[in-house]
């Protein structure tokens, strides 16, 4: 993606680095801000103010020598007068004077400006400066070469952004909420330190995302490193600090009114989310801010419910790229958004008539996840990758800090490594000509030329039978071993020849239903909050809020190994016990009916109706 970036007009230093003069200025000698300053002077170090000293003719060793030792920034510049200047050494009036004279000039030259973006999605957007320079780093600028949807560009053509833009779109959103409840509630007391936080840590949410996004943290690392139990969000919070410190920001966060100490530990539990049993919990667990000001952890990523600004943007953003409709108002629901007291904490409400609108979100949420996001070929390129970088990792070596050297999987310990660890990553491996790389270079190539894993079937447990994440390495060997008896099958299968993918689908709180966990107001008491029960709104919503679907897919692709593969899923869901498969009676026509429940009494089909059943086609009335 490309966006339109412009600025609003400002006094800005002409094209060869010396300042414009500012009108009405008094004149004085000639001066000048070399190309090496950035334009705000108020983010120089000390040896960048002593640099502006020297250019400008204020050479003399004590001199410079005094500003080094005392320490003096540009910020504190405009604090100076001709008895401070005295003391750090300028003895004469008017050399003083002629200081005085630059100081003000130079803080004349520079404006702090909006920047304004052309977002796709939300339009024109404006960034505070200090987002800008955020914005404006090696660790934010990374984000332009990870996909939003990692694999998913593979089988939508449209969905080629990145979590570039789509942090841009959380930052904005997060200062579009935190706003809208200061200006409908100014006894919440939210001040601009507070709305600068919120919107930094929506910028910052997805830093810690690898390559393709979810396959790194969700199938790679867990794979590649069993030991650890590492997070994208754990990985934002390292990559956040790292950005600060590498691009000195803490000088510039204290320009522009922030606490670093503070505010810095406040972004990052932003970041992470008040988890729901912290709030249960009698004392505050968190240093950034106080009890008062809970609802502003429930911002960016809102643990209590799911509702949040990252989704917002997530549903516009893919929907608008993947060329779905997308079902929710994100603007109606800021308009109607409300802080209440719930139980000695303070949350984010809603009217009670925006019940229907959540339950469409999160409604939304499960389709996108059904269409896109789970999307049977997607996910399967996203294994094939996985299988590739696995294969790949012991070889590739990726430099971080004091030259020490990593591999893929261990690049997450060092963030000046991670920083250079992106999509590209793909076709090093691909353009490699590294004898080492073969086994991951073939499977990457199989991937340009479509030769994918082949997708055998589908299927779900029964009765809420959910299969346990420590099961998951054993199901290829159980598909395997699941070689049906009275069929006959010439290719010999291995558990290494299958991909068993176990996904699970919810509205984002398991089996938990996300609406009991938010609170509504009425109009005719908005100050009182209140739950609304599912049987309250429409008898048409889901019992159920989650589900897990099976998917088996086999690495081989000749005819033989691809009958005998449909036999042992087909089986497998018989021992299994599982749904049977949609195409069960097509791919495996000698299985399905010997299972009796899987055969129907109203089915058309001869080969799902058990023998000697008669298909009743009309019912007596008299029964």
């Amino acid at each position: 993606m490309q966006t339109a970036e412009c600025e609003q007009p400002s006094k800005r230093p002409r094209s060869d680095g010396s300042p414009r003069t500012p009108p009405n200025s008094p004149s004085g000698a000639h001066w000048t801000v070399g190309p090496e300053f950035h334009e705000d002077h108020q983010t120089w170090n000390a040896e960048q103010v002593c640099s502006f000293l020297e250019q400008n003719g204020f050479n003399q060793p004590s001199l410079l020598k005094n500003f080094r030792e005392n320490n003096i920034t540009g910020s504190l510049l405009h604090f100076l007068d001709e008895s401070l200047l005295e003391n750090l050494g300028v003895s004469s009036l008017s050399q003083r004077k002629m200081l005085l004279n630059f100081i003000q000039r130079l803080s004349l030259t520079y404006v702090d400006t909006m920047k304004v973006i052309n977002d796709p999605v939300h339009g024109h957007i404006e960034f505070h400066p200090l987002l800008i320079r955020i914005i404006d780093t090696p660790q934010f600028q990374r984000l332009r070469y990870i996909k939003q949807l990692g694999g998913g560009y593979y089988v939508f053509p449209g969905a080629s952004h990145n979590r570039f833009e789509h942090s841009l779109g959380v930052g904005y959103l997060a200062g579009c909420l935190v706003r809208a409840l200061s200006e409908k509630q100014p006894e919440l007391h939210i001040t601009k330190r507070d709305m600068l936080c919120v919107q930094i840590a929506g910028l910052c949410h997805d830093l810690g995302h690898g390559p393709f996004s979810h396959m790194f943290d969700g199938r790679f690392i867990p794979l590649a490193r069993k030991e650890k139990n590492w997070t994208h969000e754990q990985g934002s919070i390292n990559m956040f600090e790292h950005l600060v410190n590498s691009n000195g920001l803490k000088a510039v966060m204290k320009h522009y009114g922030l606490v670093p100490e503070e505010d810095i530990c406040f972004i990052k539990e932003l970041i992470l989310g008040l988890p729901k049993s912290s709030l249960e919990e009698s004392s505050w667990p968190y240093k950034g801010r106080p009890k008062e000001k809970s609802f502003l952890y429930e911002i960016v990523a809102n643990k209590r419910n799911g509702i949040d600004v990252d989704k917002w943007d997530y549903f516009a953003r893919d929907c608008h790229h993947l060329g779905i409709q997308n079902n929710f108002d994100y603007k109606r629901y800021m308009l109607f958004a409300r802080v209440l007291e719930v139980k000695n904490n303070k949350q984010i409400c809603t009217r009670n008539k925006e019940v229907g609108n959540l339950y469409d979100m999160f409604h939304t949420r499960n389709s996108l996840h059904r269409r896109a996001y789970q999307h049977k070929v997607g996910n399967i390129i996203d294994t094939m990758i996985t299988d590739a970088l696995l294969k790949a990792d012991p070889y590739i070596k990726i430099p971080g800090a004091n030259g020490k050297m990593y591999r893929i999987s261990t690049a997450i310990d060092d963030m000046e490594a991670f920083t250079k660890l992106t999509d590209n990553i793909f076709l090093e491996i691909l353009y490699s000509t590294d004898p080492n790389l073969n086994a991951a270079r073939e499977i990457l190539k199989n991937i340009e030329y479509r030769k994918l894993y082949k997708y055998v079937g589908e299927t779900q447990p029964k009765n809420s039978k959910k299969i346990m994440k420590e099961e998951y390495e054993k199901l290829p060997k159980e598909v395997a071993n699941s070689k049906p008896i009275n069929v006959p099958i010439k290719a010999e299968m291995k558990a290494e020849d299958f991909v068993v993918d176990v996904i699970n689908i919810d509205y984002g709180m398991q089996e938990n239903n996300p609406i009991d966990h938010v609170h509504f107001y009425c109009k005719s008491n908005p100050n009182h909050p209140i739950t609304i029960d599912k049987c309250q709104v429409s008898q048409f919503l889901p019992e159920s809020f989650a589900e897990q679907l099976i998917r088996v897919y086999c690495k081989k692709d000749d005819k033989e190994s691809l009958y005998a593969a449909h036999q042992h899923f087909v089986q497998w869901c018989v021992i299994r016990d599982f749904v049977k498969p949609q195409d069960g009676d097509i791919i495996a026509p000698l299985i399905t009916p010997q299972k009796k429940e899987w055969n129907y009494k109203n089915s058309t089909s001869p080969t799902t109706r058990p023998q000697g059943a008669k298909m009743q086609l009309f019912k007596d009335n008299a029964e």
